[in-house]
């Protein structure tokens, strides 16, 4: 849960979707030194956003945006 607030509060990136959702995904550590991509999938309102899934992934080459 503190790895989810954290990429929601501070995203390394921000991707939209056709679909009106957002990807909110940042490179993580999850120890031992392998890095994932933690990505979650989200609809965001006004006043507020709703997390619809939360997952982490090895393919970040899959996922990652280069500017």
């Amino acid at each position: 849960m503190e790895l989810l607030e954290s990429v929601m509060k501070n995203p390394q990136q921000i991707i939209e979707q056709p679909d009106a959702k957002k990807v909110y995904q940042s490179q993580i550590d999850f120890g031992g030194g392998k890095i994932f991509l933690l990505r979650a999938i989200v609809i965001e309102f006004a006043d507020s956003a709703m997390v619809v899934t939360v997952y982490r992934t090895k393919k970040i080459s899959k996922y990652w945006r280069m500017p």
